[in-house]
């Protein structure tokens, strides 16, 4: 007898390929048999008639690298179908942080990631991780290696090139994070401190990954202006790593670039893809983003770290040259030029002074405040230790559409996590968005399109052999919907509403979502690699 089955279900098995009705078994956690199954029997039966029954959705990219030991974790995240999540992206990992730097490093990741507890051990990958396999996990989670941590580990936030010693440090510590468990390497390349490498540099710095097989994720040093350059770095950087690359939210900031820059981009991917090389990209449903403020000032001005930023902020030469900077460059990701202070939101406010101003513009802030919005700008950053973090409009919609449609794409939230203060909506309903929108209502991909980007596609990128497709001796991590009825639930005005229409959600066999109610659970399992160096 088996633990549940799932009669008379469309199938939408994870590949691609197209629905079939059949019936479905679970035992010990794992998909026992699949196919007709007339006389089998289990403690608990479901009819699934007229229901899609999926592999539970994986997010490759989110931030909850201290949020999954916080109360209530998991909701927001299986209520859109989520059953496994990576978390470390953008170089920006809470380990391996030593204790001498713990400061200047949390005080630039706390607006993605939050501040996390003072006994959290983050010294090395493998202790954090030894805390996350721990912990009570109601889903799957793995976890990058951050290149930027690594570098602030090794060298702190200086722009100057890493001297032999530090190069050694940061191949170290990369060698160290892998054999601790993490899944691969990612890169945060329009942050500091990884925004002072060279291209050569970069690769230098990348060196242990060499022909290893080890996934690389990559936030391109821009996104805007010089985005078709940046790409075509990382694909350098792919030819002489010989290593798989997977670009983070691939996009096209400013309006002025919109239409202009992407068809040539999906062409440069299908191109080096076709010499052989593992390049993929991903892209989250939504044309407003979500990171730290500081990301709005010229990167040069972020070396030294928050600490010294703030310092500067507060000096009226320092900020005048900010300004200058700002009102006129494009050799950086220059937000407030690309899309205007309007379009960029406040958020993770903590100070009593700006607190009221959480999900404002800064030029709403300006005009409250009666000053100019350079000036806003650097006063709040300054009072908030640059700890804030904000939303900005930024993208095509149609921009979007097109790397959805294409067939060596992802589709990831990016959702972070700061600990206080508004959020981005991705956060609570990403997956959910998918299939309302592009699937149900516009008919940009089919459910099997979609489901495979964010099942079977989702998993072989980290080598997750019993995830992300339906067939016997897979994990039991599996939703069961319709997807008229799915809903994103929440908005940009009030995020933090979880999605709906998730019926039934299982993680390696927990029934953790019945009849549509959470019940929450405790199955969920910590998923690494541990390379051997």
């Amino acid at each position: 007898m088996f633990d549940y089955l799932i009669r008379n279900a469309m199938l939408v098995d994870g590949t691609g390929a197209p629905a079939e009705r059949g019936d479905l078994a679970i035992q010990g956690g794992k998909i026992a048999a699949v196919g007709c199954l007339p006389h089998a029997s289990a403690a608990q039966v479901l009819d699934a008639r007229g229901m899609y029954l999926t592999p539970g959705f994986l997010d490759i990219h989110r931030h909850a690298d201290d949020a999954l030991f916080r109360p209530g974790f998991g909701r927001a995240e299986l209520a859109q179908g989520l059953t496994t999540i990576v978390n470390g992206n953008c170089g920006l990992s809470l380990a391996p942080v030593p204790a001498a730097r713990r400061p200047e490093i949390y005080g630039y990741l706390t607006p993605v990631t939050g501040l996390p507890a003072e006994e959290l051990p983050t010294q090395t990958m493998q202790a954090y991780l030894d805390a996350v396999g721990a912990a009570v996990l109601p889903l799957n989670v793995g976890m990058l290696v951050g290149g930027g941590t690594v570098r602030a580990a090794a060298a702190g936030f200086s722009p100057e090139p890493l001297d032999s010693g530090a190069l050694r440090a940061v191949h170290r510590l990369i060698e160290q994070s892998l054999s601790g468990g993490a899944l691969g390497v990612s890169l945060g390349l329009g942050y500091a401190p990884e925004i002072f490498y060279t291209t050569q540099q970069l690769i230098d710095a990348l060196a242990p990954l060499r022909e290893s097989g080890v996934p690389v994720t990559v936030h391109m040093r821009q996104e805007g202006a010089g985005v078709v350059e940046a790409l075509e770095e990382m694909m350098t950087a792919a030819r002489a790593l010989r290593t798989p690359v997977h670009i983070s939210h691939l996009k096209s900031i400013g309006k002025a670039y919109w239409g202009r820059y992407m068809p040539r981009m999906l062409e440069i991917l299908t191109r080096t893809r076709e010499e052989g090389l593992d390049v993929m990209c991903d892209a989250y449903p939504y044309t407003a983003g979500s990171t730290q403020l500081i990301h709005v000032l010229p990167p040069e001005f972020q070396a030294g770290g928050t600490e010294t930023l703030t310092k500067r902020l507060r000096d009226r030469a320092a900020r005048e040259e900010m300004r200058a900077r700002m009102e006129t460059g494009s050799d950086f990701e220059n937000i407030t030029l690309l899309v205007g202070f309007e379009n960029v939101i406040a958020i993770g406010l903590r100070t009593d002074e700006y607190r009221r101003f959480e999900g404002k513009s800064i030029a709403e802030i300006a005009l409250a405040l009666g000053k100019d919005p350079y000036d806003a700008l650097f006063d709040l950053l300054a009072a908030e230790k640059c700890e804030a973090g904000m939303i900005d409009y930024i993208s095509d919609e149609e921009d979007l559409k097109a790397i959805l449609r294409a067939p060596f794409s992802g589709v990831i939230s990016d959702a972070t996590y700061p600990g206080a203060g508004q959020v981005h909506p991705r956060v609570y309903g990403t997956f959910a968005r998918l299939i309302e929108k592009y699937v149900v209502q516009e008919r940009v991909l089919t459910l099997e399109q979609a489901v495979h980007k964010v099942t079977g596609h989702a998993a072989d990128r980290f080598g997750f052999e019993k995830k992300g497709v339906i067939a016997a001796g897979m994990d039991a991590d599996l939703l069961l919907f319709s997807p008229e009825n799915i809903h994103e639930q929440g908005t940009y005005a009030r995020p933090n509403l979880p999605a709906t229409g998730f019926d039934e959600v299982f993680v390696l066999g927990e029934r953790v979502i019945e009849n549509s109610v959470y019940r929450g659970g405790s199955s969920g399992e910590m998923l690494g690699l541990r390379m051997e160096y």
